[in-house]
């Protein structure tokens, strides 16, 4: 079993190997913390020589032995996704069919376009259509204050109205950088646009309030990013807070998780 950084240091990807030289590879990122991810593989060597097919086994040893946490959760997480690799190299079978197989045949994708420098947007927004979007996500501002001028706010809309002036559906990532007046007010003057969501208008560690601002606008609200296990997403579930839940498979225990979650 071998970690690999991939320059300039951000992402991590795992190489796990069986006795009869089936290679699997799974992805361990956790986004500005490779080292750390590095040194929680040293708790993870215990499992070579273990048999590879019994994922769930190591997967509760690992999960069950181990404070929650996302570097030990992003770390298991590469392990994990290497192990079903290898199932699905081993039996001839793309892991989707392992896991009882498709429900569509397509999805809709969006294109990331940043958008703490305003002044790019709109030029990314373009390019992302011309390659065949038809969504894009943006970020809805760069850092505020915990009561800010309204016009910080109002830039955000203008740009909204621009990329959808273009035909484009827009997602606008909050990034869990608001406190919950700011998040309120830009919820609200989003909402006639109609966007397609707003991604962690709080923090993820604020079920009740993110509950608040869900039950004030009509607006989707997506997040799950920053949630590493099944038990993180039941308050926002039992809230009925989540429209569309992201969790990400580097982060939230592997793909053993990742369909408990879904």
């Amino acid at each position: 079993m071998k970690t690999f950084r991939v320059p300039p240091n951000r992402w991590l990807f795992v190489r796990a190997e069986t006795n009869d030289g089936i290679v699997g590879w799974g992805e361990s990122t956790l986004e500005g913390h490779t080292e750390a991810i590095e040194g929680a593989f040293n708790d993870l060597w215990r499992f070579i020589g273990v048999e590879a097919d019994n994922i769930v086994d190591i997967w509760q040893v690992f999960a069950l032995d181990s404070l929650r946490g996302p570097v030990l959760m992003s770390a298991l997480s590469g392990l994990d996704i290497a192990l079903w690799d290898i199932k699905g190299k081993r039996h001839g079978i793309p892991v989707w069919k392992l896991l009882g197989g498709k429900i569509r045949d397509r999805i809709k994708v969006y294109g990331w376009i940043g958008g703490d420098q305003p002044s790019d947007v709109l030029d990314a927004a373009k390019n992302r259509k011309a390659e065949g979007f038809t969504c894009v996500k943006m970020n809805a501002t760069d850092i505020v204050a915990r009561i800010d001028s309204p016009e910080v706010l109002r830039g955000t809309v203008e740009r909204v109205q621009q990329l959808q002036s273009v035909g484009l559906d827009v997602g606008i990532d909050f990034h869990g950088r608001f406190h919950k007046g700011m998040a309120k007010q830009l919820a609200k003057l989003l909402e006639p646009l109609h966007p397609l969501f707003i991604e962690e208008p709080l923090l993820p560690t604020q079920p009740e309030e993110i509950a608040d601002i869900s039950h004030l606008v009509s607006t989707p609200i997506a997040l799950g990013e920053r949630l590493y296990t099944c038990f993180d997403f039941r308050p926002y579930l039992e809230r009925r807070v989540i429209d569309i839940a992201q969790p990400d498979v580097s982060h939230c225990r592997g793909i053993t998780e990742l369909h408990r979650i879904a």
